[in-house]
C-alpha cells in the first residue's frame, strides 16, 4: 500500500479520537498499528480510534477500538463526534449508526450539540456478562478492601454496550480510581472485563462520575459509563429519570426515557485538527 490515510482528531468532553474514514478504501488495523496510533508519546495520541466503515443497516458502520487494541461494541462519545460528520456530509441532522452493539439513532441539535439513541440498558447478569448469576444486579457482591471495613461495595451492573460496574459513593475524588481501577477491570467477576465507575448523587437531577475505560484508562468522560451511572442511580431511586452527568471533561445530559426505555445521551463534540498516518501503519486489508 503506497500514499498516506487521513485522519481527524476529535473529542467529546475531552475523551479523544482518532478518526479514520474506510468507506472509500478498506483499512486493516491491527493491535499493534492501534496501540502506535494511541500512544500519547509517540503517535498522535487517544482513548480510541474510530473507523467508519459502509453500512447496509444505517448511514455508517463505526468501528471502535481502544488504546490497548482491542475492539470494543460503544462508545457514545466517539458517536457524537461521528454523528456531526456523518450530518455535515449528508446535509441533514438526523443520522443512524450502526455499531457491533446495535444500530444508534442521532440528531444534531440546533445549538450544535448532538444527541444518541442509546438504545435500551441490559440488566440480566448473563447479558451484562457477569461470571456467576445475580438476582438484583443493582447490588452485587464486590467490594475493595477488609472484608470487615471495605473501602467500596456493593456495586451496580449494567451493559450500556459495554459492560459497568459503578460503586456510589461519597465522594468520587475521595478513592484512588487509577489504583483499584485496573484490578476490578480485570476481576474474574467480569468475563469481557468492565468500565469502572465511581458515582455520587449530588440530587435528584444531578451525579459527578470518574471512570476507569476498560482498555483506555482514566478518562476525561465516557459517554457509556455517564448513562450506566444515570441509569443505576434511578433504579436504586437516588435520581429521577433526567439527570446532569458532570465528568471530568465536562457534563452531559441523560435521560432513560420512560416510554421505551431507551437512554437518550446529549452533548458537545469538537474537531481538533486534522492530519494524514503513514500506509506503513496499515497491514494489507482481506478481501
Amino acid at each position: 500500500m503506497t500514499g498516506t490515510t487521513h485522519f481527524r482528531k476529535m473529542n467529546g468532553l475531552g475523551n479523544d479520537f482518532v478518526v479514520l474514514d474506510a468507506r472509500p478504501r478498506a483499512l486493516a488495523l491491527g493491535p499493534d498499528a492501534v496501540r502506535a496510533i494511541a500512544d500519547r508519546k509517540e503517535g498522535i495520541g487517544c482513548d480510541q480510534i474510530i473507523a467508519l466503515e459502509p453500512s447496509r443497516k444505517a448511514d455508517v458502520f463505526m468501528r471502535i477500538w481502544n488504546a490497548d487494541g482491542g475492539e470494543v461494541g460503544a462508545c457514545g462519545n466517539a458517536a457524537r463526534c461521528v454523528a456531526a460528520l456523518v450530518a455535515a456530509e449528508r446535509g441533514e441532522p438526523k443520522v443512524s449508526i450502526e455499531t457491533e452493539s446495535g444500530v444508534l439513532g442521532a440528531v444534531v441539535n440546533e445549538d450544535g450539540s448532538v444527541t444518541i439513541d442509546m438504545g435500551a440498558p441490559r440488566f440480566a447478569w448473563d447479558q451484562i456478562p457477569l461470571a456467576e448469576p445475580f438476582h438484583d444486579t443493582r447490588r452485587i457482591e464486590l467490594q475493595v478492601g477488609p472484608i470487615d471495613a471495605p473501602v467500596l461495595h456493593t456495586p451496580s451492573a449494567v451493559n450500556v454496550g459495554n459492560p459497568h460496574c459503578l460503586f456510589f459513593v461519597d465522594d468520587v475524588e475521595a478513592h484512588d480510581l487509577a489504583r483499584f481501577g485496573p484490578m476490578l477491570e480485570h476481576h474474574p467477576l467480569f468475563p469481557e472485563r468492565a468500565n469502572i465507575s465511581l458515582v455520587q448523587v449530588l440530587g435528584p437531577e444531578a451525579i459527578k462520575v470518574r471512570t476507569w475505560e476498560r482498555g483506555a484508562g482514566l478518562t476525561r468522560a465516557c459517554g457509556t459509563a455517564a448513562c450506566a451511572a444515570a441509569v443505576a442511580a434511578t433504579r436504586r431511586e437516588l435520581t429521577g429519570r433526567k439527570v446532569k452527568v458532570s465528568l471530568p471533561g465536562g457534563e452531559l445530559l441523560i435521560e432513560w426515557r420512560e416510554s421505551d426505555g431507551h437512554i437518550l445521551m446529549t452533548g458537545p463534540y469538537a474537531l481538533d485538527y486534522e492530519g494524514t498516518l503513514p500506509a506503513a501503519l496499515f497491514t494489507p486489508a482481506r478481501v
